[in-house]
């Protein structure tokens, strides 16, 4: 392939993803007219017409979107080996997006980040709190954290926690009028304060365990969030019961806001893991991200 063809290429798929030839004149630094030019050079010398235009808008033609669909990834791959030339300095630099529980944010990335970005001002770290599982790949995330048994057997793990200890909790308020649960089966008559699960569409399942055999309960809503501050929020208003990590509850337990329930009967849930797809060459930055998380105790 020779250099024109290269960069004729380059043009192309800069159209097809920005659907308007101002933007993607502007993206190259080029004039419209010479864009225009450009494209017409490549559907002369390939004989096929690769995008259909209109006065308010461009879009790729059948072949057109099959060659784009070709080589977006290509140009992507491309565009990531060169920005990983880049960060090969003294300090490194680059930002590390990465999927998580809001659990694991607050209680194990926060404190890992505050030696590692005082040391490396060049790197930025993106948080996204998500209780879907998502797709890091697709979703273009460097890496994601999820409990143990919920990270894909094709993904590379790294534990980042222990264990995390649970409990179940209620306000004095909400248990005024009802019994503290004593057993597991005591549950069906009380309410929580649940979190909501969006990929499977649910409610979380509680861990307990029954007769040294481990079992998922789910106990009926008063009330459903998707963040833990807000079920916390609504415990210590009386709302229900909530199964909230021990180290967010502890202390309201210990002022008398919370009451435990059930303790003997709660197993922890397996520790946090970081979890990515093979990264042959990762960045300088991410090496260091994962080396700051890695759990040592």
């Amino acid at each position: 392939m020779q250099r024109e063809d290269m960069a004729d290429l380059t043009a192309f798929v800069t159209v097809a993803q920005e659907r308007n030839f101002t933007r993607a004149a502007a993206k190259l630094g080029i004039s419209q007219s010479a864009l225009s030019q450009i494209i017409r050079r490549l559907e002369e010398r390939l004989q096929l017409r690769l995008l259909s235009r209109t006065t308010r808008s461009v879009a790729p033609t059948e072949v057109g979107e099959r060659l784009f669909q070709t080589l977006d990834p290509m140009m992507r791959e491309i565009e990531e080996s060169l920005g990983l030339l880049g960060q090969l300095r003294d300090h490194p630099s680059g930002k590390i997006r990465i999927t998580t529980v809001e659990h694991a944010a607050r209680a194990f990335i926060l404190p890992a980040m505050r030696k590692l970005l005082h040391e490396n001002p060049d790197i930025t770290v993106e948080l996204i709190v998500d209780y879907g599982l998502a797709d890091i790949v697709g979703d273009r995330f460097d890496a994601g954290v999820r409990l143990g048994a919920d990270v894909a057997k094709d993904m590379i793990a790294v534990r980042i926690s222990p264990d995390i200890p649970m409990s179940i909790v209620g306000a004095p308020a909400y248990f005024a009028d009802r019994p503290i649960p004593m057993v597991p089966q005591d549950l069906v008559s009380h309410r929580a304060v649940n979190l909501h699960l969006p990929t499977s569409d649910t409610v979380n399942a509680w861990r307990l365990t029954d007769d040294g055999q481990e079992t998922r309960v789910r106990v009926e809503s008063a009330m459903i969030f998707n963040t833990i501050d807000l079920i916390l929020d609504a415990v210590l208003d009386g709302h229900g019961l909530g199964y909230l990590p021990s180290d967010q509850v502890g202390h309201h337990i210990e002022k008398g806001r919370l009451v435990a329930a059930l303790p003997e009967h709660l197993p922890p849930l397996p520790g946090y893991h970081l979890y990515y797809a093979n990264r042959r060459n990762a960045s300088p930055a991410f090496r260091l991200f994962v080396e700051a998380l890695r759990w040592r105790g």
